[in-house]
């Protein structure tokens, strides 16, 4: 089996591109669904956010899958494949373990060190889980992506400091009232840049945001985009800043709206409480002698973009370790992917044994009559165990075995000892068993490539704890 990736990001295709091709619009289920009649692979997982949409899966032929995943594309969410060739990129084999762990990390978002991609690609996972798309390789490289970006998240400062206009704003203040919770916004001005930062506002909790501007319908729009927030007319300018807390101005004045004379009448009616005011207008819209005032903060857009730009530095410097982390992880990975290429003979030794302790029970089946039922169950437990033991430690060296030519080489000493049939044992093993204890539901099965049902594996080959089917890496196509 093969890991194969195809996708779209921000990194290659504009937004508008990237909106035709968002799998969340249909709905995961459904994309899932839809891929597997096509008998591509037997495993799957569509990631889909705002700034990526990216289809992994295990697949036996590494060779054709990229082109036909990327007729997938073009046939479900009817576009050219003109139009989507030049901004697609693939990966196989470890790549896609790399590639994947890297955007679990936020090292592949637009916005490095952001929080919530790991979020999205859990999502991603448990829909293919509950679809019944995700088999025992596609739980092992997902889980362990999880584990990635927790490590890095825990042990790097990747994800601090606000890199954005509206996290700057939020974080300034934060600093100054100690929390959101309660407090009121006033945007003056309905501009894109002001409702952005105003839904981050909201996001953390303000009581209340209203939005005023010199036309109505506009200012009614804008508060519709929020959710939850108020319009007011321009003659009501000054009774929302007094209720206020926090001003966020975005007019596009050509001269400013608010001066120093007229802040000052508004902080005399609030007695001085404090006003923070985020000017993101060019040219300002705030008077800059009004920060002179006792208990007005006044930042503007440069202030702002100041702590962007440091907070943005400064995760830079914990790149470099998050990578780190992602390059111990795939070495772990790498290795369990080794291990796999073990399976096959560990199930046929395992199904050999087990066929001479039935055999040797049979053969004394005469002598055992006269026992009870219950000692006869006991001497099966017994024999059963004892094999289990005998293969103990040959199963765990043959799994732990450092490199692929170490596992070739035992794995055709045992062959050859035991005259094992491997060939006709992979097929008899089920790849539903190898789930990590940690995925969400257990025997998930694989997204299968004919209507025929894989046999069910038996209490011994589930012994192996691991799918049959050996990993065979292939030349990588890093994503562009």
């Amino acid at each position: 089996m093969h890991l194969v990736l195809v996708g779209i990001s921000h990194r290659t295709a504009p937004v508008d591109l990237r909106e035709r091709v968002d799998f969340a619009t249909r709905g995961l289920p459904a994309a899932l669904q839809a891929l597997g009649t096509r008998a591509i692979a037997r495993e799957a997982v569509v990631l889909s956010t705002c700034n990526r949409a990216e289809i992994y899966i295990a697949c036996e032929d590494a060779a054709a899958a990229p082109d036909s995943l990327v007729g997938f594309i073009t046939d479900f969410h009817g576009v050219s494949r003109s139009d989507i060739a030049e901004h697609v990129y693939d990966a196989a084999g470890l790549e896609v373990a790399r590639h994947l762990f890297r955007v679990s990390a936020g090292l592949d978002s637009l916005v490095v060190g952001e929080p919530q991609i790991l979020g999205q690609v859990k999502e991603a996972h448990t829909a293919a889980v509950d679809a019944r798309t995700a088999g025992p390789i596609l739980n092992r490289l997902f889980h362990a992506s999880f584990g990635v970006g927790k490590r890095v998240r825990t042990e790097t400062r990747i994800g601090s400091g606000a890199v954005s206009i509206g996290y700057a704003a939020v974080a300034l203040a934060r600093k100054i009232f100690g929390g959101m919770q309660g407090r009121s916004v006033v945007v003056v001005g309905a501009g894109e840049m002001g409702k952005l930062t105003a839904l981050h506002m909201k996001s953390q909790g303000v009581q209340r945001v209203t939005i005023v501007s010199r036309t109505m319908s506009h200012a009614a729009r804008t508060a519709e985009a929020i959710g939850g927030a108020s319009a007011a007319p321009w003659d009501e300018l000054d009774a929302a800043l007094h209720a206020s807390d926090i001003v966020i101005t975005a007019t596009g004045a050509s001269a400013p709206i608010l001066t120093k004379a007229h802040i000052e009448s508004i902080m005399r009616r609030r007695r001085n409480r404090p006003l923070f005011v985020i000017d993101i207008a060019v040219p300002r819209d705030v008077e800059p002698a009004a920060g002179e005032i006792e208990q007005v903060f006044l930042y503007n857009i440069d202030d702002l973009q100041a702590a962007v730009r440091e907070n943005l530095a400064r995760r830079g410097g914990e790149v470099a370790r998050a990578e780190a982390i992602v390059a111990e992880e795939i070495d772990k990975f790498e290795a369990w992917l080794r291990s796999r290429g073990a399976v096959p003979t560990i199930v046929a030794l395992r199904q050999r044994f087990e066929a001479i302790r039935r055999a040797e029970l049979e053969r004394l089946d005469f002598k055992l009559s006269s026992l009870s039922a219950d000692a006869r169950a006991r001497v099966d437990e017994v024999t059963r165990l004892l094999v289990e033991k005998l293969l103990l430690t040959p199963t765990e060296q043959l799994k732990a075995a450092g490199d692929s030519e170490a596992i070739a080489a035992y794995t055709d000493a045992l062959n050859r000892l035991f005259a094992l049939t491997g060939g006709n044992t992979v097929e008899s093993a089920d790849p539903a068993n190898d789930v990590e204890p940690s995925a969400p539901v257990a025997n998930v099965e694989p997204l299968a490539a004919s209507n025929v049902e894989p046999p069910a594996a038996s209490n011994v080959e589930a012994l192996a704890a691991s799918n049959v089917e050996p990993f065979t890496r292939t030349r990588p196509r890093s994503p562009r």
